[in-house]
């Protein structure tokens, strides 16, 4: 169970592990709560979290090939 776990979270850009870690709370209760908003608000904070995977990997590239932000 748990290397499906590891496979989910690898694949599924880890949202819930990232914010899990940042502010300190257990993953599996920010996935239930996510769960549980997405029933109750018809699926609205799955933009949300693809927003946030979106912006995780631009950020995973730029650390990866050292880019610099230029504006």
């Amino acid at each position: 169970m748990k290397r499906l776990q590891v496979f989910i979270e690898k694949y599924a850009f880890g949202v819930c592990s990232h914010l899990g870690e940042k502010m300190g709370i257990a993953s599996s209760a920010i996935r239930i709560t996510f769960i549980y908003a997405s029933f109750i608000t018809f699926g609205s904070p799955i933009i949300i979290y693809l927003a946030l995977a979106f912006i995780m990997n631009i950020r995973k590239y730029h650390r990866r090939h050292n880019h610099a932000w230029y504006y």
